[in-house]
């Protein structure tokens, strides 16, 4: 079986932008990954500046070069893709599919009970879109179901398709109900074809080759939700992977360095260096001296920032997993940028 990571986070901290640089920063050496998307807003197509994604797998991009990429695992190099420099090496690929809960049961249906034409019919009727309303669970099961069906899949010579499989999950507050599908389903189908579908979907999600990944920033209410998640994923029984510590920012100051700043015969010193920095003259009064009550300010707050990022920190590896971390960057995620974090992702180890 393929491996499964599962991307969540707390809406804002990034955690497609996240499941985008894992899923490229595992396509390495030959490797081939698939990037899945559950919740229907096409933010892999945009990452990737490219055209919305469609209900079927898409080669979307390929891996980026790697020294020391056997650490991520073995190599496929009777795949696809194009050659790197270095030793002749191929890079690895990404396919992404956007998977829509409506596609998803009609072709559960076609599976399962050979509807053909009245599947369609179904859909037009609306009868697909009120069965997964009146039933989340279901649609929960359908969305699941097709990424470890990804997962399972192999080809004509038994080998899995997939290297690993990475899923855009829903935010954490409802990653454990959305994971847990066979509890949701419970009450819908005690026995039968969605019963089974679920109970084979729980045996991926709870198998060694699963990984829940949850993402956050350095601030109170994300480090306090991934804490829950984690303890609520614990609970169900499904594997927890990582904490990736996302957009971080370098700590220029703490508040040792304030209190030299603060000084008084510091004063005149920076008062002097901006002086001939060419900001005004250094004695009392002048501009390079008003400007110094500002800057320790502002280098005030960003002391306090640190130490309280410093808590936060310190907060998330009292749970005891894994910490990867990714730098903000300061240009936002464009292309070029998502291949710098997948490249951070792979100096920090395996995930």
């Amino acid at each position: 079986m393929s491996r499964l990571h599962v991307v969540s986070g707390k809406g804002g901290t990034g955690k497609t932008t996240v499941a985008a640089a894992l899923a490229l920063a595992l396509a390495t050496e030959g490797r081939r990954t698939l990037l899945v998307e559950v919740e229907g807003r096409q933010g892999i197509a945009q990452l990737f500046e490219a055209e919305a994604l469609p209900y079927e797998e898409r080669k979307i991009a390929v891996g980026p070069a790697s020294e020391g990429a056997s650490r991520w695992g073995s190599s496929r190099t009777e795949s696809g893709g194009d050659p790197l420099r270095g030793g002749g090496r191929r890079a690895g690929e990404v396919y992404a599919l956007a998977i829509d809960a409506e596609r998803a049961l009609l072709d559960y249906l076609q599976m399962f009970y050979k509807l053909g034409s009245a599947g369609r019919a179904l859909k037009k009727l609306g009868a697909i879109d009120f069965a997964t309303t009146i039933a989340p669970g279901l649609r929960d099961v359908l969305l699941t179901g097709k990424a470890c069906e990804a997962v399972r899949r192999k080809d004509k010579n038994g080998r899995f398709v997939y290297d690993a499989v990475v899923m855009d999950a829903p935010p954490t507050g409802r990653i454990t109900r959305f994971l847990n599908v066979n509890d949701e389903v419970a009450g819908l189908a005690k026995i039968g074809p969605i019963h089974n579908q679920a109970q084979a979907v729980m045996r991926v999600l709870k198998s060694p080759e699963t990984a829940v990944h949850l993402v956050t920033l350095l601030e109170e209410m994300p480090v306090q939700e991934t804490a829950d998640g984690v303890a609520e994923l614990r609970a169900a029984g499904i594997p927890v992977g990582g904490i990736v510590i996302n957009m971080t920012r370098p700590a220029l100051l703490d508040n040792g360095d304030l209190d030299v700043i603060a000084a008084r015969g510091a004063r005149s010193g920076v008062a002097k260096a901006l002086s001939q920095a060419g900001l005004g003259g250094a004695r009392r009064g002048g501009l390079a001296d008003r400007l110094i009550d500002p800057l320790l300010e502002q280098a005030r707050e960003h002391a306090e920032r640190v130490e309280l990022e410093r808590a936060e920190h310190a907060e998330l590896t009292s749970i005891g997993l894994p910490t990867y971390e990714l730098e903000l960057l300061p240009e936002g995620v464009d292309l070029a940028g998502l291949y710098q974090l997948a490249r951070d992702l792979r100096k920090q180890g395996p995930i």
